[in-house]
């Protein structure tokens, strides 16, 4: 497996930074975050992080972004992007992007729910993925879906019902062992056999349910808080035996949300349990 870094999670670093650290630490790759961005007086993982690459005006920024990953010696394991999957004017644009890029893969955002009725947001999705399929193949690059909380698919069951169909060298499934802790939760090796050829892509990161309230009456109140990879719910072992029984042997991007640890150790121990996972289940 190769490993990398998705720059939602290094929000204190400028883009040289990012290069240059996760390249001395021994990363493979880097998923760079793209989508324009509130500002903010302190970084944040959603806001003013330094780490992230505006849509505006994306096609100029294509040399530079080439240029920091290539000099530091990374790889693209994909881009991360933001656009959603009925945005087809931008979702082209990421898709060129990305062809030109080098970069091969980039994530196409899935509508959340709450809005509209399920099933008509859900064909409606549909709908727009087809067309998205075909744009990727004319680029030849393709299009990611991630299981995520809170939207269309947070489950491969949900998600192969989207995607099955599409042709698999164009469209693809990210699986996210950190968001079905809090959402869409399946058996990790069941997830991936569901999702067969349309299995393309791996995120971690770790997620905790924790108490934050009781009732008069004993009742607790619960909500889920990001955790470091090794103290999460989610056994990020047994989810690599998953992988590895499978035989998935792809891309596997970090992006841990926590923040006990500075960032630059954060990603660093982060490797070295990756690695020592990955040897321990070879």
């Amino acid at each position: 497996m190769k490993f990398s870094v998705f720059t939602a999670s290094t929000p204190e670093w400028s883009p040289a930074e990012v290069a240059s650290h996760l390249a001395e630490q021994g990363w493979h790759g880097v998923e760079w975050r793209i989508t324009d961005q509130e500002e903010a007086a302190v970084p944040g993982f959603w806001a003013g992080n330094r780490a992230t690459f505006p849509l505006t005006g994306l096609e100029d920024l294509v040399p530079t972004i080439a240029r920091l990953t290539n000099d530091a010696g990374l790889e693209f394991s994909a881009v991360g992007g933001y656009v959603g999957s009925h945005d087809r004017a931008n979702v082209d644009r990421m898709l060129a992007a990305t062809a030109a890029l080098g970069a091969t893969r980039v994530r196409v955002t899935m509508p959340s729910t709450g809005g509209r009725p399920y099933r008509e947001t859900f064909d409606a999705t549909r709908s727009d993925m087809e067309w998205v399929a075909k744009r990727a193949a004319h680029h030849g690059v393709m299009a990611l879906v991630e299981l995520h909380h809170r939207t269309i698919i947070t489950s491969a069951s949900a998600a192969i019902r989207l995607v099955d169909g599409l042709d698999p060298a164009h469209v693809g499934v990210i699986h996210d062992i950190g968001n079905l802790v809090i959402e869409g939760y399946e058996d990790p090796r069941t997830g991936f056999e569901i999702l067969g050829p349309y299995l393309a892509h791996v995120h971690v990161k770790n997620v905790a349910w924790r108490a934050t309230a009781e009732r008069a009456d004993g009742e607790v109140a619960w909500t889920d808080e990001w955790a470091t990879l090794r103290g999460g719910q989610a056994d990020v072992e047994a989810y690599f035996v998953a992988l590895r029984t499978h035989g998935y042997d792809g891309w596997v991007t970090v992006e841990d949300f926590s923040t006990a640890l500075p960032l630059e150790q954060r990603t660093k121990e982060n490797l070295a349990y990756l690695q020592e996972i990955e040897q321990r289940t070879a």
